[in-house]
């Protein structure tokens, strides 16, 4: 495999290609991070430096060498379950809060309608998932919309098809939820249907119109944000808004805050657990 150095230029060539192409800021220090992530897709597509990578992707009409670069770019580190305390507000606060609610004004079955807005593999949408069925909600008694988004393709194609390897399911999930959801197919692991077919998956770059996403009761955006720059953020969460009901509920990383950021919102606390909802 070619083991190329980046040069300054090719950094700032690709800081701003980067830019451009998924709203990814990346900062001057980071030219080991690119080195290491496409290094690979050197030998992949045949160039001998990151300028040659760079030429061949702008020039490739399909876009597959830029999908290649960004999914390769964007970090995908997550877990089942990741931080335990977003789920347990969900299982133990909103949630029952929100059936509640909807129960009220609905005759027909109550809708839930979550967005996962930095889903990657998918990982955080099937906690949910597991958390509903552990609460006895199901398609059968709701009309539930569990929607997964993310900028990479290779990340997506994961989640939609909802398997895992050995690695992925041993971090964050519990013997006794991957007995209970997941049966092993060639050495892997993959979600059953019941819990599959609660969640859809879609490609989304934040820093673009989100389209006729709709509206959601819930937005988890975790763990993303520190992608990109304080503007960028403020367009962000000031487009989030538009897609959250108006009694709904946003949820952020555990190390996020909105201060400075946006006004749109208030902080509640429940237990040791932070969400947010319309002033």
């Amino acid at each position: 495999m070619i083991r190329a150095k980046i040069t300054s230029d090719e950094f700032q060539i690709f800081k701003k290609y980067i830019y451009e192409s998924s709203g990814i800021a990346l900062e001057t220090g980071k030219e080991y991070l690119l080195e290491t992530r496409l290094n690979p897709l050197l030998t992949e597509y045949n160039c001998s430096t990151f300028k040659d990578l760079y030429l061949k992707s702008k020039s490739d009409n399909s876009h597959k060498i830029e999908e290649s670069i960004i999914d390769a770019i964007s970090t995908n580190e997550t877990y089942f379950f990741r931080d335990k305390t977003p789920f347990e507000l969900l299982q133990h606060k909103i949630l029952p809060d929100l059936i509640d609610k909807r129960s009220k004004s609905s005759a027909l079955k109550p809708a839930i309608k979550l967005w996962s807005a930095a889903s990657s593999t998918g990982q955080e949408i099937y906690s949910i998932a597991m958390t509903l069925d552990e609460m006895g909600i199901s398609t059968a008694n709701y009309n539930i919309k569990l929607l997964g988004t993310d900028i990479s393709d290779a990340a997506v194609a994961q989640a939609s098809y909802g398997s895992y390897n050995k690695f992925e399911v041993s971090r964050g999930l519990e013997q006794e939820k991957l007995n209970r959801y997941f049966v092993e197919e060639n050495g892997k692991w993959r979600i059953k249907d019941q819990i599959r077919i609660m969640a859809q998956f879609k490609k989304l770059n934040l820093m673009k119109p989100f389209g006729n996403i709709g509206k959601f009761d819930i937005i988890l955006c975790r763990n993303v944000m520190i992608y990109f720059t304080i503007e960028d953020r403020k367009k962000i969460y000031k487009n989030l808004a538009r897609s959250l009901e108006s009694d709904g509920y946003l949820l952020i990383g555990s190390t996020e805050s909105l201060t400075n950021i946006t006004d749109i919102f208030k902080s509640q606390r429940y237990l040791q657990s932070t969400f947010y909802q319309f002033k």
